[in-house]
């Protein structure tokens, strides 16, 4: 019986063990005392949500990290006896079933708690952990005062318990190191003014964790470098340990053709052959998350790079290839091939962003197959 990741060429191989051995190579640099909470939001960051848990938990992972209450109980569905931290805000009304799925969550303001107070009597305290912000102006508490508040009405109330408190750097993957020291020392500020210390104190995202090694404390957050790939350039030259890729996006020719000069090529006519020339069709388009922008962007056939031509269409596009090759020959879109590598920092520099976005881009149609 086929698995309907086997009829479709175009797929995202996903190299588990790699995640595992990115996570036991954290684990190794980080301070004995420091747990690591691996942060499966969005999916895995695109690797897959799941897969990406049991990975980083193999190594030694001892808290799981996503961004909404939908993912905590995607993950909690598969995976028991393990904390996990929802880092965005939820609505009063899942407090009870947090409590209930040894979910832990995010308290920003007394504002929340309030609500939380106003629903019926849980059996079980629902485990928060206090944003502070330090710096990034997102959510979170600012000032001591405002601190005090929100542990005040937290301690007074029958549904939540602090298990913890936490911080966001803005700008650990920028070469200039200060503004994430003066965030680290206004967080450790306001730590101080906890009446009895949280269990889990945490700051250092990715960056903070592979640039900023004094800023360890009871946990790190590790997301992006899970999967192998570093927060930014700066980051990635100042590495303690290589990194290992976990994601490569593959498909194959689905049809061959040679073209004659002056032909135009796909809508609008915006490519046009100067010579005669072989190409080729991928069954990959910008629904898959290869966006239109994408025009001129390399892949890899035969281990050498040739260009995408023409405009990106919905669920296909086109390729120049140097000589004929077979329909059913392997393509490579992120990943290695050869002596060849095309990485997502590549696709990030054409399309003005970062590697974090296009990860996360890959649509839920391209299968993801696991290693």
């Amino acid at each position: 019986m086929f698995n309907e990741t086997e009829y479709r060429p175009t797929r995202a191989i996903i190299d588990t063990e790699a995640i595992k051995h990115n996570a036991e190579r954290v684990i190794s640099y980080l301070p004995q005392r420091t747990k690591l909470i691996a942060v499966v939001k969005s999916d895995g960051y695109g690797h897959g949500a799941v897969r990406s848990a049991l990975a980083a938990l193999q190594a030694g992972a001892g808290m799981l990290a996503v961004a909404t209450p939908d993912e905590a109980m995607t993950i909690r569905k598969q995976i028991q006896n393990v904390d996990i931290l929802v880092l965005g805000t939820s609505p009063s009304s899942f407090v009870k079933v947090a409590a209930e799925q040894g979910i832990v969550l995010t308290v920003t303001s007394d504002a929340w708690v309030q609500q939380v107070n106003k629903q019926p009597p849980n059996v079980k305290r629902c485990r928060v952990h206090v944003k502070i912000d330090s710096g990034m102006g997102r959510i979170g508490v600012r000032t001591e005062t405002e601190l005090a508040k929100l542990v005040e009405y937290i301690n007074q109330s029958n549904h939540l318990s602090i298990d913890g408190a936490f911080t966001h750097f803005s700008r650990a993957d920028e070469k200039d190191a200060e503004p994430t020291r003066r965030q680290f020392q206004h967080f450790m500020q306001l730590v101080s003014c906890f009446p009895e210390k949280p269990r889990i104190i945490h700051a250092s995202n990715s960056a903070g964790t592979l640039v900023f090694p004094e800023c360890a404390l009871d946990a790190v957050r590790y997301g992006i470098s899970l999967y192998g790939i570093a927060p930014s350039k700066v980051v990635e030259e100042k590495l303690p340990f290589p990194l290992r890729r976990a994601m490569t996006i593959e498909t194959e020719l689905t049809y061959v053709k040679k073209l004659p000069a002056g032909q135009p090529l796909g809508y609008g006519g915006r490519y046009e052959s100067t010579e005669a020339e072989w190409v080729g069709t991928l069954p990959i388009g910008y629904a898959d998350g290869l966006k239109r922008g994408l025009t001129g962007q390399e892949v890899l056939i035969g281990g050498k790079r040739v260009p995408i031509i023409g405009t990106i269409c919905m669920d296909q596009c086109m390729i120049k290839l140097p000589y004929e090759f077979p329909e059913g020959e392997k393509v490579v879109l992120i990943g290695k091939q050869g002596d060849e590598e095309i990485t997502v920092e590549e696709w990030a520099n054409r399309l003005d962003t970062i590697p974090y976005e296009i990860a996360v881009t890959f649509s839920t149609r391209i299968p993801r197959v696991y290693s």
